[in-house]
């Protein structure tokens, strides 16, 4: 992970907390995840329903902190080319050990093709000022994508336009958030509508640079979310094989006491 200090203030804790909250929360998820798909845990499946509809949340946060940070960074081709690196490996690994749970385009795919872009366009995107318009603007694209999956570009189906449906009848841009009824992936974020979110922390992040932020983001409050967000890359490629391997002792566990 970058550094996050802004200029003069020393590090932006808050970054490194929220992140690590993020990573904390996207542990337990796969770990209810995987006991509800790949042990059949009715208890796994509950616990999966009760914190889906938060996923999207503190995944879009670790996005907005991403962004952010992309400001931060001394080079963020070479980061997300690194990254992307990574993603292919949990992809390959998925495919081989859990080929039904296989990870085609997870988060760490995301960033990576977002950090690489960024990287490419930070000569131009360094021309433009922090603008709450350029956020708002941000906002307001995620919202007319959001729909891109379900076949249209807008609000909603009836304020919208409708995207012609042999886009989807491949797999292959799902990357862009455009797939078939056949596509699956255990970990999925497509570029639309969620690069409006790492977009609106690329421009957030100009007052990280400057060290604008309010003074409460600067100071430490809780070391362990600071920790975790320092390490986020790391524990998210560990956790997942000691997530599989907890379950698989305690299932095997008690298959040999029933």
């Amino acid at each position: 992970m970058p550094q996050t200090s802004g200029a003069g203030r020393g590090r932006i804790h808050l970054m490194d907390e929220l992140r690590g909250f993020a990573v904390f929360c996207m542990v337990f998820y796969h770990g209810f995840y995987t006991l509800a798909f790949l042990y059949n845990s009715k208890a796994g499946m509950f616990l999966l329903d009760f914190f889906m509809p938060a996923e999207p949340y503190y995944a879009g946060l670790f996005m907005l902190i991403s962004g952010i940070s992309s400001n931060l960074s001394h080079s963020n081709l070479l980061r997300g080319i690194k990254l992307l690196g990574v993603a292919l490996a949990v992809t390959l690994i998925t495919w081989l050990v859990v080929p039904e749970e296989v990870i085609v385009f997870g988060i760490l795919h995301f960033l990576s093709v977002c950090m690489i872009l960024y990287g490419l366009l930070k000569p131009l995107a360094d021309r433009f000022r922090f603008s709450w318009v350029a956020v708002a603007a941000c906002a307001v694209l995620y919202v007319c994508t959001m729909g891109i999956s379900s076949g249209y570009l807008g609000i909603s189906p009836q304020i919208g336009v409708s995207l012609p449906q042999s886009l989807y009848q491949t797999n292959w841009l799902a990357p862009l958030g455009i797939y078939s009824s056949t596509f699956r992936s255990a970990d999925y974020f497509g570029l639309f509508p969620w690069i409006f979110v790492f977009a609106a922390g690329t421009f957030l992040g100009k007052l990280a640079v400057q060290g604008r932020f309010p003074a409460f983001f600067y100071p430490s409050r809780v070391p362990f979310f600071s920790w975790l967000g320092r390490h986020a890359l790391i524990i998210y490629i560990v956790h997942q094989p000691v997530i599989y391997g907890v379950c698989y002792a305690v299932s095997a566990v008690v298959k040999r006491i029933q």
